[in-house]
């Protein structure tokens, strides 16, 4: 499965206010079945919350559910970002949230995070469309990555930033709804889906014989503090994803028309090729076969010009040497 990640050149940026707010069913089906770098950033540590598990509250508590998010992205694959916003506890309305949190501040690291990770595409977990109807924290996390959409390919915008990193411009924004947004299945059954995606989430991965739902259970049950331990469900599930930016797809992939092979890098094209050799000829009982050919991805890599997958894929190539050779 990693051999064939390294074949795979597409991001994915999840955005929400708090540790346990992601998805990680979404987390999971992105990193494993459709090999991108996932990411959740969460703009706050979770310090406002309570603790079930022990007497540790604010900056104790928000070490622990930094740890358990960790805990969490090892399972499900993918990466984990912060910012420095702080979770005071309930808030009301996001005009009070963001005068607490420091607009400007927290939108610039947003801003940052985007043009440093360069997904092509970002899911909210929540609707910047309604404040004042849920926590703010939640209404505030997807208002400003709403914003820093279109900021982050902005010259204009924190040009002080541009010089550790890139302007970016992300292809497509999504709200990642549910019928809970809408009151219940009865009214959601009867809502207006023109504009949404509607996508399986749990596949079977046959190579490992799991569900993808069974990863992201164990992924969300490293949440202990909050008692948020779940069984998998079993059968089909379908994630609603509706386009807030960007150009609707023609079908229910949310990364159509974007290219997610090495053809997207000057130079890549070769590489491709290799990679796809590699994954015909990987012998699951012998991997250590396949290191003379890793070393030729990596040699390859190492000549290409375009620094952003340059780096991500040497990492890779890396790791699988290593896991090729059983090394301990």
């Amino acid at each position: 499965k990693k051999i064939k990640k390294l074949n795979t050149l597409s991001s994915v940026l999840y955005v929400a206010a708090h540790p346990d707010d992601e998805n990680t069913r979404l987390i999971s089906l992105f990193s494993n079945h459709f090999n991108s770098r996932t990411a959740y950033l969460s703009l706050t540590r979770g310090d406002g919350g309570q603790n079930l598990i022990g007497t540790e509250l604010r900056e104790g508590l928000g070490l622990i559910r930094t740890q358990e998010l960790l805990e969490a992205r090892k399972i499900d694959g993918g990466q984990q970002f912060f910012t420095t916003a702080n979770d005071f506890g309930y808030s009301k309305h996001p005009d009070e949230t963001l005068s607490i949190w420091d607009k400007k501040e927290v939108l610039a690291q947003i801003v940052f995070r985007i043009r440093a990770f360069k997904p092509d595409i970002i899911i909210h977990r929540f609707d910047h469309r309604t404040p004042g109807n849920t926590h703010g924290h939640h209404t505030s996390s997807a208002m400003l990555s709403e914003q820093a959409f279109h900021l982050a390919n902005d010259p204009k915008s924190f040009p002080e930033q541009l010089n550790r990193v890139s302007l970016w411009q992300t292809k497509r924004q999504f709200y990642n709804t549910s019928w809970w947004a809408y009151g219940g299945k009865a009214q959601f059954e009867k809502a207006d889906k023109s504009n949404m995606i509607p996508l399986e989430s749990n596949p079977i991965d046959l190579l490992l014989g799991r569900t993808n739902e069974e990863v992201a259970a164990k992924s969300r049950s490293q949440h202990k503090s909050q008692g948020f331990g779940s069984s998998p469900r079993l059968g089909s599930q379908t994630e609603f994803l509706e386009l807030i930016n960007g150009n609707k797809p023609s079908n229910n992939n949310p990364l159509d028309g974007i290219d997610t092979s090495w053809n997207r890098v000057k130079g890549g094209y070769k590489i491709k090729k290799i990679v796809e050799a590699l994954i015909t000829d990987f012998d699951i009982e012998k991997p250590y076969k396949s290191v003379f050919t890793l070393t030729e991805v990596y040699q390859s890599i190492s000549k290409l010009k375009d620094d952003h997958w340059k780096i991500i894929k040497l990492a890779e190539v890396k790791k699988l040497i290593q896991r090729c050779l059983g090394l301990r």
